[in-house]
């Protein structure tokens, strides 16, 4: 019986030890990105993952002819539920996530457009999904989402 206790209690120390940093130690903490946002260019298309699952599949608008959509991996740089462009005449970008610089996902009222290129250079969906999107990124945090736009 003691051997049993002596034996949990040694792997108990050792997991401890192992799991514990030593001090003045500094270990990064890789942060896994719960809410994952791939958005493909090609198909004017954009896939939402939550911890892995699927989530959504939604139709979008990228760049049309003369402007572009940055490619690449990104985080959220802020988020804005109500947000009118300075660059763009006022236009309405309901439930912004900002992700490079000026660009961000938002919603759009021009929802005959999605699935086509329409944009300046922003990511556009759907008011409804806009609006789950950005529920995501304020449940889970700006930290915990990636965004990476494809070809």
């Amino acid at each position: 019986m003691f051997k049993r206790l002596y034996a949990v209690l040694g792997f108990a120390l050792l997991a401890v030890m192992l799991c514990v940093p030593q001090a003045g130690a500094k270990t990064p903490i890789a942060v896994p990105s719960i809410v994952n946002v791939v958005i493909d260019v090609s198909s004017q298309s954009m896939l939402v993952r939550v911890n892995g699952w699927p989530y959504g599949s939604w139709k979008v608008s990228t760049a049309r002819v003369g402007y572009h959509t940055p490619r690449g991996s990104f985080g959220v740089q802020r988020t804005a539920r109500v947000y009118f462009s300075r660059k763009y005449d006022n236009a309405p970008m309901p439930n912004a996530v900002f992700f490079h610089y000026g660009f961000a996902i938002h919603g759009t009222y021009h929802v005959k457009y999605l699935g086509k290129p329409a944009s300046h250079g922003c990511v556009r969906i759907s008011p409804t999904n806009s609006a789950e999107l950005y529920g995501l990124v304020e449940r889970y945090g700006p930290s915990a989402t990636k965004i990476t736009i494809v070809d």
